[in-house]
């Protein structure tokens, strides 16, 4: 009986990248191989040099068509069997290896918000709901817009085997978070790529939309971000490492090095208000929102864990963030033979 493969990659548009998928029949048995597609339609190629390849990494079972039905990951790659410029995957992959000993982990809070037409879900046509405050894992059809959406998403990203550790509201209305990890850096990027596409397609099917807009209600709302939470094996074993690691991201140049890269519109974001630190400052401390890495409380009373780096926007891609945290944190808990 023949199946259906979901293909999905991440396509070249600029500044943010976009999903894009589609469908390939396969025979019983048959296992998904490499594909084509026109890379002058996803900003990948020119029209007159347009092929590209999609080189499956991972598949999960698709819980919107159920059956044997799959979804398929793929990096994409050129004609001569060289990564594309937007396949961010391939620069992960030799940095994970180079300090897989090292054993990193990664928890990744994926928030994001949902609009109907051109207002946030929740928003009273031409103006504005109560000021933010009882949003936030709240519960009453007055507070809490869209939970029918999460609740389905939840399930399919399950059912998918999405390793989705909580979902929750967040502060402004009609916006929204889910967690995936602990997880690997390839896995975690992988799944939080499969979690967002389930996300889209699934608010597909309620007539919304969800943006991983950094800033999606300008003025006193609070931004969208996807926060960080990174380990290693000697951070879950040793407050020493805790505090190499967080002092790392904040050596020389990194800061800076990482911001760029942690998501557009990052500057809307990361104002010194709303939970967020400056873009141009790089500070962490003890359960300190305000900061650029938080240190959770129980990290610091049991002197072992992780850290949360709360830079990243909603939009970051998962493939970046975790090699920069991964090269930077690592290159240093190496150095202090911290491994």
């Amino acid at each position: 009986m023949p199946y259906k493969a979901e293909y999905i990659w991440i396509d070249g548009t600029e500044p943010t990248a976009k999903l894009r998928s589609k469908t390939k029949i396969l025979a019983d048995g048959d296992e998904p191989g490499t594909w084509g597609f026109d890379g002058s339609s996803t900003n990948q190629a020119e029209g007159h040099a347009s092929d590209r390849v999609l080189k499956p990494v991972a598949s999960y079972p698709d819980p919107i068509r159920g059956g044997d039905h799959i979804l398929v990951m793929c990096e994409v790659f050129n004609i001569d069997g060289t990564p594309h410029e937007s396949n961010t995957r391939a620069l992960l992959r030799p940095i994970a290896e180079k300090f897989a000993a090292q054993e990193s982990l990664f928890g990744i809070e994926q928030e994001y918000t949902f609009f109907k037409g051109s207002r946030p879900l929740g928003f009273p046509e031409g103006g504005f709901p109560a000021p933010q405050g009882g949003y936030y894992c709240g519960v009453g059809a007055d507070e809490i817009f869209g939970r029918d959406v999460v609740e389905k998403h939840l399930d399919n990203c399950l059912a998918a085997g999405i390793g989705i550790s909580g979902i929750n509201a967040e502060v402004m209305p009609g916006q929204w978070e889910f967690q995936v990890g602990p997880l690997s850096p390839l896995d975690v990027s992988d799944q939080l790529w499969v979690a967002r596409w389930l996300l889209y397609r699934t608010a597909e099917d309620f007539g919304v939309s969800a943006t991983l807009d950094a800033k999606p209600a300008k003025g006193d709302w609070n931004g969208a971000g996807a926060h960080t939470n990174f380990s290693t094996k000697s951070m879950r074993e040793d407050y020493d490492a805790i505090i190499v690691a967080a002092e790392s991201l904040g050596k020389g140049n990194k800061p800076l090095e990482h911001i760029k890269h942690y998501g557009t519109g990052v500057e809307d974001r990361l104002t010194g208000a709303h939970e967020t630190a400056p873009w141009n400052e790089y500070s962490y401390g003890v359960s300190n929102r305000g900061a650029s890495v938080r240190i959770p409380w129980q990290v610091e009373v049991e002197k072992k864990g992780y850290i949360e780096d709360r830079r990243p926007n909603a939009n970051v891609d998962p493939y970046v963030v975790t090699r920069l945290i991964v090269d930077t944190a690592c290159t240093d808990l190496e150095s202090a033979g911290l491994v």
